[in-house]
């Protein structure tokens, strides 16, 4: 259920916005906000992930589902020579539980890095605003999906920015559980069907993940069913 446009939006050319789309459930459902009121622009980044090209298939799938005005694949494949991460070091087992404070999944200033790159693109388009499904209430601990880190970046992206450029960094489902994230992604009829959270697999999800099991966790809470396949 794609946005209809009011007649004064057909009227004038409507602001663009910088939508980060990994491909997974938190994103897709961020896209489906951002698609009610903006042009898109959909910026997806390869980081050498181990499900890299699952979620690639992902973003590619939802492109063809919203359509965006614009639509960019880049690569920042030095994560893995960074290491730290269960997702970019494949000698690092993924968790099947959080255990301390951030989780082995965390990759470091992951989103410090993406939303360098957005506000780049974003200055380039004229897009005002990056959209972000950063998730800190009901999310695994990442220091990076913090309000008061966010809040902070977009200070920095405006001050090291052209004086005429405004770019402001929205992250709608910040405060949301993801139960309340799969009830408003089927309100507005995201497709759902078309995401990707497995942390491990690429064919089949695993089911054991964090990232799976948040998901799984949502759609319990939303009572409603995940059509993806999970062994």
């Amino acid at each position: 259920m794609q946005k209809q446009k009011s007649n004064s939006e057909n009227s004038r050319e409507m602001s663009i916005a910088v939508v980060l789309i990994s491909g997974g459930l938190d994103s897709c459902v961020t896209a489906a906000i951002a698609d009610q009121t903006n042009d898109l622009a959909f910026l997806h980044v390869r980081y050498s992930q181990r499900t890299e090209k699952r979620e690639q298939q992902s973003f590619r799938d939802i492109c063809r589902f919203y359509k965006p005005k614009h639509r960019l694949e880049i690569q920042m494949k030095y994560f893995s020579n960074i290491g730290g991460s269960a997702l970019t070091d494949k000698s690092i087992e993924v968790p099947e539980k959080i255990q301390g404070k951030t989780p082995q999944t965390y990759v470091p200033f992951r989103n410090g890095n993406i939303l360098s790159a957005a506000a780049s693109w974003a200055e380039t388009i004229g897009a005002e605003k990056i959209y972000i499904g950063a998730v800190e209430e009901d999310s695994s601990g990442y220091p990076d999906c913090t309000e008061e880190f966010l809040r902070k970046f977009e200070t920095a992206v405006n001050a090291g920015t052209k004086p005429e450029t405004k770019i402001k960094i929205v992250a709608p489902l910040l405060h949301y559980n993801k139960g309340e994230i799969v009830k408003k992604g089927i309100a507005l009829g995201a497709p759902l069907h078309l995401t990707w959270s497995c942390y491990q697999n690429e064919r089949i999800a695993c089911g054991k993940c964090d990232s799976c099991r948040l998901r799984l966790k949502g759609f319990d809470l939303a009572t409603e069913r995940d059509t993806i396949s999970y062994a």
